[in-house]
């Protein structure tokens, strides 16, 4: 019990890693006199030309936590539910939903450090394809993991930190794939509102990050006389 209570730390790290890499690059080119890079007509630089330039070798390692803590953050949330640690699968398709999350976001954590790794610069066309494959593999992972919330709340109506976990991941995932979407169709022609499309969903992929934390933090309760601490609730079915 003493270690579950640290287990909100992982997305919480990956969280801040993923953000604070990104905010390192924006300021970093900022402080540089906002250079444009090769082949860029636009005034808001891609991530990516930011990232295979001098910050490459801190890119890499942010992309490589980001994405190893982020697959982990839901291999814990499937341990927990699996031991009863916080709100269990009652349903076979919850846990297949759940399996299939973690799947697509190993497939795009993969795709994460490897685009990291063959910056646009040297490798373009396979630095896209890898691009591609990260937003399908965090896309399709968000939608798993929607689903696998949707009918958890609807067999625990009485949690209801669940159901605003729910509520949260579905907002923020709607608004990110809506925002990919755009991205997708505006990246053809390489200007500064896909470049910037890019910013606005890397950021806003913190914030889906977060809501893990609220899930691991939220079931361990603090006994403020004692000093124990107990998660809640622990399920039986």
């Amino acid at each position: 019990m003493a270690r579950e209570q640290y287990y909100f730390l992982v997305p919480l790290i990956s969280a801040g890693t993923w953000c604070g890499g990104l905010l390192v690059m924006i300021i970093t080119w900022a402080a540089q006199g906002k250079p444009r890079y090769i082949d860029q007509d636009y005034s808001i630089p891609f991530i990516s030309n930011i990232a295979a330039d001098i910050l490459k070798p801190l890119f890499i390692p942010v992309c490589v936590i980001t994405a190893s803590t982020f697959v982990l953050s839901l291999a814990i949330e499937r341990w927990m539910r699996h031991v009863g640690r916080i709100p269990r699968n009652m349903r076979r398709r919850e846990k297949v939903f759940a399996w299939f999350a973690i799947c697509c976001a190993l497939l795009g954590g993969l795709g994460l450090i490897l685009l990291s790794i063959f910056d646009t610069k040297r490798y373009h066309k396979l630095h896209r394809v890898l691009l591609a494959i990260f937003l399908s593999g965090v896309v399709f992972s968000a939608i798993f993991t929607v689903l696998e919330f949707r009918w958890l709340n609807k067999h625990h109506t009485h949690f209801p930190r669940l159901r605003r976990s729910y509520i949260a991941k579905a907002i923020i995932a709607f608004i990110l794939i809506t925002l990919a979407i755009a991205f997708r169709v505006t990246v053809v022609t390489k200007n500064s509102a896909s470049a910037s499309l890019e910013w606005v969903i890397a950021f806003g992929f913190t914030f889906y990050l977060l809501t893990f934390v609220y899930d691991l933090r939220s079931w361990v309760a603090q006994d403020s006389r004692s000093g124990s601490e107990e998660l809640v609730p622990i399920l039986t079915t």
